[in-house]
């Protein structure tokens, strides 16, 4: 038992901000699982402890399949000179 009045006695507090609405769903989505916010965020640090790292993928949606499959899309209708308009201007501005 003195073990674990230890380890709580060690313990920090650490504030996140949040959005409102986002602190509410994952409040919950960690209680119906039978946890509450602080014990599911101190699982999350165990694991990426554990992992060295995040313990889920992290991705950029930049590189996903379909936003490089719109950008190939894009690009080949430029240079196809699809789509594509232009205006000349006059050198007065009319």
């Amino acid at each position: 038992m003195k073990v674990l009045q230890d380890r709580e006695k060690k313990k920090v507090t650490i504030a996140v901000k949040v959005n409102q609405a986002d602190q509410q769903r994952a409040t919950e989505i960690f209680e119906s699982l039978g946890l509450d916010l602080a014990t599911a965020i101190n699982i999350f640090i165990k694991k990426s402890i554990a992992g060295g790292g995040f313990p889920f993928e992290v991705k950029d949606p930049f590189y996903s399949e379909a936003n490089q499959a719109e950008l190939n899309r894009r690009f080949k209708k430029i240079a196809n000179n699809q789509g594509i308009h232009s205006r000349q201007l006059s050198e007065n501005g009319e």
